[in-house]
């Protein structure tokens, strides 16, 4: 071996071998047990950043560790390629997204080869790509034969300097996040696919992830939003009847007021004749209609001058327009119960709206004074339904209304359709044209392919004004008809690209039998802020495919490991509202939002609020991150990936350290030291199976106790880093190397006798294999030293011997009332008395009890005695 670790030659060197021999090809032919593995792939954004380096050094790692426990491993990667960014970047220079993309491809892939990651670049694809998108436009054509996708138009955020659709998120104070106009709301036609037909499956089929984090399925199960509940009618003169869905059919007698969406049909025409009502239309469209901010801002609404009559009791019923009420959102109506419900209970309190209690506590007196009474309780004022419990009387109510034709129990899902449609250029196109008459027709041919030569000048897409592109023909029966212009919602693409990496050659159809063989996939590595969007979807469109025919599983990811984030320094306030430098993110406790976005934080000390300035995600974008690239130049890759993995559990938030990246450096150099100054003994013994080695030579002479001492030490460590690699707690693996590298360095090898140089053979063979999946260039070069040289997969995983756990003695800690007060060495297999009396014995010990009565003697077997006194 060379004498001077040199991370830049040998990892060029392993590199080069692996892409040589096609190390890491998957072959669906191998009979051996799959295994799948897959990262959240890029966008290609320019250049990798820590966290992408920590999110594949973990599928790395979870790869490399399976391959050593003798699997055939599927791990691709690919490019998340079409979005804004591309857009936003071309805009700047004048230039066609697609160059600006595919640049930024072959630098990103240069990176990640630069790391060693095991991928099959056989497979890899970006969606971008006219041979990938071809499918997901087929695919949708399917669904939408099947009355699975349909278009209609829908409200949406409108930026007339971009000429755009705006997500609510990026609506900032009712402007436009990148031109700052000011947003009006538009009714343009957009294509939806029916999530809401799956809703109810895909709620069901989380208690099937078992291998999920309950965070990420939480987030999911209220995203779905499931409620049960009663679906009530209120007939209004002059107008349609309004129906409203609740979950506390129980206070319908205390319905006081009923409010309705500021687009509601009911509201528009009320707007005709009062300028109070328009003007108040006007202020909500400029408002933001994300439900954390809703739950926020103050309750406003203004009276309609219409009245509906209440379905039990043919009272007057007010009709007011609320702005917390969306017309998106189920009816566009709600049924207002103040005396019950803490929003309904401010805005009559605000607008003088009469608040009339029919539900008080089992045990206590009602007051409802200062707040909404919102729990259950029993049916008071509520003429027949009196003295019913709540439970009761959901259902008796239910049934009264729905003998009468004036509701029925209906289940309700927060989760509306997905719509799918975006005025935006960089995506894929919607395979659909428009007749003579106006009516969408699928495409029959794929790809229906996006112009790439084109310049953005940053007004709307450029494909909504080329004759070229817009001007077609039915593919039916051959009429004039012009090309729909939207683009698909890039999560399109990534919902369903982990099953075309099982058979990304294929010409003639979207997926083949090589999909079965390999989903679902078995280990899925990502951030949970893609809990409820790309996760969800992933699931739904696994489910499509499914019913389509195309795979046979019902789920896309059987685990799913939500790596930390990669965090920068960044502040918080304390009580005076001093900014507080150099805080770091492991100082709190993170509040993550529905979304898993950072919200909160407390100091762990005291448990105190803290403003958050906020926890910065490294990130080319924010400018706060190290540059990979300058750390795997300095200390080369395999120092960049043991300190990812070392720094902090996966699911665990990393804080960038430059000492802690120093330090991973030194210490392997000091493995590359033990490993070539005992390089003999390493080519001598090779990577035996050391236990039946152990066990069949019949040495000349016994094992003696320091090489049994080492041996445990050895075993102990085995063991606990075969059950830290499954449990994917890869900084405890690293931790354990460290300790196993202490003991080879400090151990006086001659005093173990003729087992001297098998023993430190063995200890070197479970150093390397501790070390495989974390740093694989310098151990597999060490592999490739050897006079036998061996790969990775011949040397086989860890083998525990279990006899080399057995202990001769066993050291017990003495504790007098807890403290330590010294220890004893006893056989393993004495007794319980026997240890008592030694440690009693024990003269430091008897320093401190004696005079005194012993109480009681605590013996944890093979750890610790406890003397209680008094």
């Amino acid at each position: 071996m060379d004498k001077q670790y040199d991370p830049q030659l040998i990892e060029e060197t392993m590199q080069s071998r692996w892409d040589a021999d096609q190390t890491y090809r998957a072959d669906e032919s191998d009979e051996r047990e799959k295994f799948y593995c897959l990262e959240m792939f890029p966008y290609p954004s320019g250049k990798l950043h820590m966290g992408h380096v920590r999110n594949y050094t973990i599928g790395d790692v979870i790869s490399r560790y399976q391959r050593q426990l003798g699997k055939s491993v599927l791990h691709p990667m690919g490019w998340d390629a079409f979005g804004l960014p591309a857009e936003n970047a071309a805009i700047q220079n004048k230039t066609a997204p697609a160059s600006w993309t595919h640049s930024n491809i072959a630098h990103m892939r240069e990176q990640l080869k630069r790391l060693g990651f095991s991928y099959d670049w056989n497979r890899e694809f970006a969606t971008c790509e006219p041979d990938y998108y071809r499918w997901e436009q087929w695919f949708f054509t399917q669904l939408y034969e099947r009355g699975l996708v349909y278009n209609k138009e829908a409200e949406v955020n409108w930026d007339p300097i971009d000429q755009t659709v705006l997500a609510n998120e990026q609506v900032i104070d009712g402007r436009g996040w990148r031109s700052g106009a000011l947003v009006v709301k538009k009714k343009i036609p957009q294509w939806f696919i029916k999530i809401t037909d799956y809703a109810e499956e895909l709620l069901a089929g989380l208690d099937d992830l078992e291998g999920w984090p309950d965070a990420v399925k939480i987030m999911q199960r209220n995203w779905i939003g499931k409620s049960v509940g009663a679906e009530i009618e209120f007939t209004v003169a002059e107008a349609d009847p309004l129906r409203v869905f609740t979950t506390r059919p129980d206070t319908l007698m205390g319905a006081t007021y009923l409010a309705v969406a500021a687009d509601h049909p009911l509201t528009k025409a009320a707007a005709e004749h009062d300028t109070a009502v328009q003007a108040f239309r006007e202020e909500c469209q400029q408002m933001s209609t994300q439900e954390a901010d809703l739950e926020t801002m103050e309750k406003k609404g203004v009276p309609l001058g219409f009245s509906a009559i209440h379905p039990v009791t043919g009272e007057s019923v007010p009709i007011w327009s609320a702005n917390f009420v969306l017309m998106s959102y189920g009816t566009g109506a709600v049924m207002a119960v103040p005396a019950h419900d803490q929003r309904d209970y401010e805005f009559a309190s605000k607008y003088s709206i009469a608040i009339k209690a029919v539900v008080k506590p089992l045990d206590e007196d009602l007051d409802i004074s200062q707040a909404a009474f919102t729990e259950y309780g029993v049916l008071i004022d509520s003429g027949e339904f009196d003295g019913l419990s709540s439970e009761e009387a959901k259902s008796a109510i239910t049934a009264w209304l729905s003998e009468r034709d004036l509701g029925a129990e209906k289940i309700n899902y927060r989760l509306r359709d997905w719509g799918v449609s975006r005025q935006r250029y960089w995506g894929c196109p919607i395979p659909f044209v428009y007749d003579e008459n106006d009516q969408p027709v699928p495409a029959q041919t794929f790809p229906v392919e996006l112009p790439t030569d084109v310049v953005m000048d940053g007004v709307g897409s450029p494909i909504k004004s080329m004759a070229s592109f817009i001007d077609t023909v039915h593919p039916v029966d051959g009429t004039p008809a012009r090309r729909e212009t939207d683009t698909f919602d890039t999560f399109f693409e990534s919902s369903w690209y982990y099953a075309r990496y099982c058979c990304p050659d294929l010409d003639t159809a979207m997926l083949d039998q090589r999909a079965n063989h390999w989903l679902p996939v078995d280990q899925y590595v990502g951030g949970i802020e893609h809990a409820v969007m790309h996760l969800l979807y992933a699931r739904f469109f696994h489910k499509l495919m499914r019913d389509v025919g195309l795979i046979e599983s019902d789920e896309p990811f059987t685990n799913l490991l939500t790596q930390g984030m990669v965090t920068a320094e960044t502040f918080y306030r304390d009580s005076d509202g001093t900014k507080r430098e150099y805080f770091n993110a492991t100082e709190v406790d993170i509040v993550v939002s529905e979304r898993g976005v950072p919200e909160s934080a407390t100091l762990k000390s005291d448990g105190s609020v803290v403003e958050i300035g906020p926890i910065e995600k490294m990130s080319k974008s924010k400018n706060n991150g190290v540059d990979p690239q300058q750390m795997i130049n300095k200390y080369g890759a395999d120092t960049v990936r043991l300190f990812t993995m070392f720094a902090a559990p996966p699911d665990q938030s990393l804080e960038w350290n430059d000492d802690a990246i120093a330090g991973a450096s030194r210490f392997l150099r000091r493995v590359w030291n033990v490993l070539d100054s005992n390089a003999d003994v390493i080519s001598k013994y090779g990577f035996s199976d050391f236990a039946s080695v152990f066990g069949s030579e019949s040495p000349t002479q016994a094992i003696n106790s320091q090489t049994k001492a080492v041996r445990l030490n050895v075993h102990t460590l085995m063991s606990r880093v075969l059950r830290d690699y499954e449990r994917q707690q890869f900084n405890t693996v690293v931790a354990a190397a460290m300790e196993l590298t202490n003991l080879i360095e400090k151990t006086k090898w001659s005093s173990l006798g003729e087992h001297a140089e098998l023993t430190l053979a063995e200890a070197l063979s479970a150093l390397v294999r501790f070390l495989l999946p974390v740093t694989p260039h310098v151990c597999e070069y060490v592999l490739s030293q050897l006079d036998q040289p061996r790969s990775a997969a011949a040397v086989g995983w860890l083998t525990v011997d279990e006899s080399a756990l057995i202990q001769d003695e066993i050291t017990y800690v003495v504790q007098v009332n807890g403290k330590l007060r010294g220890q004893v060495s006893m056989s393993a297999d004495a007794q319980k008395e026997q240890i008592e009396a030694a440690a009693l014995a024990d003269e430091n010990v008897q320093r401190f009890t004696q005079d005194l009565s012993v109480v009681k003697v605590i013996v944890v077997p093979k750890k610790l005695v406890n003397i209680v006194v008094k």
